[in-house]
């Protein structure tokens, strides 16, 4: 009676990235094949491609390991970029002043599933 489940997730929570910035790379993997989105973030100049491709790493090692699903398979289902708790510093600046420096933080969650999952929806 036990059913296996379709899908398979990865997060990393706390990424020194802004949301932002995140949200341009995820834009780009969203949806696409597993391969096709590895090469995509394997060949993107922006910063936050290389925490978006760790991620999808740990989400294909889910997949494999715990879920037992066909990594060939595979479509990137759900890319989320929430925005984390950030930390503030301050910056010294001309006559006695103090300035904030917002150092942000996101969560990036990637959700894996079979592509004929998908397409019976």
């Amino acid at each position: 009676m036990s059913q296996k489940p379709e899908s398979a997730i990865a997060t990393a929570r706390y990424v020194r990235v802004s949301a932002r910035k995140a949200r341009l790379v995820a834009d780009l993997v969203r949806g696409k094949g597993v391969a096709e989105a590895q090469a995509i973030l394997a060949y993107s100049t922006r910063a936050a491609s290389e925490p978006v491709r760790k991620v999808l790493q740990s989400a294909i090692a889910n997949a494999d390991h715990n879920v037992g699903l066909d990594v060939r398979d595979l479509v990137l289902s759900r890319v989320t970029v929430d925005e984390g708790p950030t930390i503030r510093r301050f910056r010294p600046r001309a006559q006695g002043r103090a300035t904030r420096i917002n150092k942000r933080t996101c969560h990036i969650t990637i959700g894996l599933a079979p592509a004929s999952a998908l397409s019976q929806r």
